[in-house]
């Protein structure tokens, strides 16, 4: 069995300090084998901010998947934006666009879906396609292939097409012909997780996704603070969403979801 902690929306920047110490407690009891982190780490891509997420990754646990979010791109910083857009990121956070952990159970793979053209939109090409294709291919054949962005592939009910990566059919397609089997995503600051079959009608062919909420942005949405503990142990996949519990000042699980493939879906057999 392998152990995730997904969490995504970090935000230092903007961020209830009230969370900090308590999360990281938290995910280190829970001691994952992979830790992810799904993009905006900050909210408007400062210097400072950057400091501030790169000392609260050096307080979890390793190894890490991490990738960019929008904001983590200069705003209001017209020439960094499109001249060096992710030059603090790489700086402070990771030099690698393209991160890659892989072990004899599972392979986690990240994508950049951040573009300097577009204010809060992702998208992915066909470059990206291409090279995650080769990535996927260096996993066990029995490996869980899990592939993380910012940007999700798949929605919660009551969100807009808009708000899919981009090229997200073109890269659907080549994650059927890999077997691509979790993806995570961040963005949307709302917990989510379901089957991609009924998006996408690729033959017996669907993914799970899973969105992670904001772990510790004031932003919440009206959705309390959470992160998510993904559980691999196939055929199944547990998803624990562990909310912010304001009162008792702690981190605790609000939502268990046992999923199992079965046909061409992804079918909750247990729940808690």
């Amino acid at each position: 069995m392998r152990t995730l902690v997904h969490i995504s929306d970090l935000h230092f920047g903007r961020v209830d300090p009230a969370l900090i110490m308590p999360l990281i407690e938290r995910i280190d009891a829970i001691a994952p084998d992979v830790v992810v982190v799904s993009g905006d780490l900050t909210q408007r891509a400062r210097s400072a901010q950057f400091k501030a997420a790169r000392a609260f990754l050096d307080a979890l646990p390793s190894p890490q998947i991490v990738v960019p979010g929008n904001h983590d791109i200069p705003l209001h910083n017209v020439l960094d934006r499109f001249v060096r857009p992710l030059d603090k990121y790489r700086r402070h956070i990771t030099d690698d666009l393209e991160p890659t952990y892989i072990d004899a159970e599972i392979a986690v793979l990240g994508v950049n879906t951040t573009r300097s053209a577009t204010i809060k939109d992702g998208r992915i090409n066909a470059g990206q396609i291409a090279r995650l294709a080769l990535r996927l291919q260096q996993a066990g054949a029995d490996a869980i292939k899990i592939v993380v962005t910012h940007h999700p592939f798949d929605l919660p009910a009551h969100h807009g097409e808009r708000d899919l990566v981009g090229r997200a059919s073109l890269a659907m397609r080549m994650f059927a012909d890999s077997g691509v089997a979790v993806l995570l995503a961040g963005h949307l600051h709302a917990s989510h997780a379901g089957d991609t079959a009924v998006r996408y009608r690729l033959g017996d062919y669907s993914a799970l996704a899973v969105q992670a909420g904001t772990a510790t942005s004031t932003r919440g949405r009206g959705e309390a603070n959470s992160f998510n503990v993904i559980r691999i142990a196939a055929p199944c996949i547990t998803v624990e969403r562990h909310a912010w519990i304001e009162d008792r000042a702690i981190f605790e699980c609000a939502k268990r979801q046992v999923f199992e493939r079965l046909g061409g879906g992804w079918s909750v057999t247990g729940t808690g």
